[in-house]
Parts: C-alpha cells; structure tokens; sequence
C-alpha cells in the first residue's frame, strides 16, 4: 500500500515553525481530544503507587542479620554496574541505573518492561 491510497495530505514543504504547522498543532479537534484524554485520567492523578528501586537481594539467617551493624557489608545477588529492577506496586515495570543527582541518588530507567515475566 503506497502514502498515496491512505488519502494523507503532503506536508513534506510543510516546515516546522509556519504558521500552517501550528495551526496544525492546535487545531480544535486535536485539542479537544487531548482535554478529554487528561479529564479521563485525572481521578487516577492522586492515587499513590509503591515504587522500588531494588539494587539486589541477599537472603541471611536471623542471627547474621543481628549481628550487621555500621560498616558491615552485605552481599548482593548483583554485580556492579548491572542493571536495577524498577517495581510500581510490586510489579515489574522498568530497569535502569542509578545516578546521582545533586549529592542524592536516583534512577534513569534504561528498560520499560511490556510485561511482569522478567
């Protein structure tokens, strides 16, 4: 099937910026959509998730963990520099990195994961 039978209008001299192409980006109709859109979604807006970025997981017995104090190390299941699991509401969403941002930690997500088999 070529552009041609899909009846879609030539915009290739069309170039970012003209007064067509935001006359196109604010037309009624497409605006009105987006409103609907946002109106749908706001009851959800204040609903609070569980996020977890988790590092790494280690199982130990009760005693071992009784005796971690300031400076203990704890090993993980991960290496350095793998990627970390992203969790919302104990579901599997994404993976990413940490990153610091001004002195605090952070995550960039790398991976947004379609479904919770990973």
């Amino acid at each position: 099937m070529s552009t041609s039978d899909l009846n879609l209008p030539d915009l290739s001299h069309e170039a970012p910026g003209t007064a067509l192409s935001a006359q196109r980006a604010t037309e009624p109709e497409t605006l009105d959509m987006r409103d609907k859109i946002a109106a749908d979604l706001k009851p959800v807006f204040d609903v609070p998730v569980s996020v977890q970025a988790v590092i790494g997981r280690t199982t130990i017995e009760v005693s071992k963990l009784l005796e971690l104090g300031p400076g203990s190390v704890l090993e993980l299941d991960r290496r350095v520099g793998e990627a970390i699991d992203i969790y919302v509401n104990s579901r599997l969403v994404a993976r990413g990195e940490v990153v610091v941002v001004d002195d605090r930690l952070g995550v960039t997500m790398t991976e947004i994961i379609k479904n919770s088999d990973g």
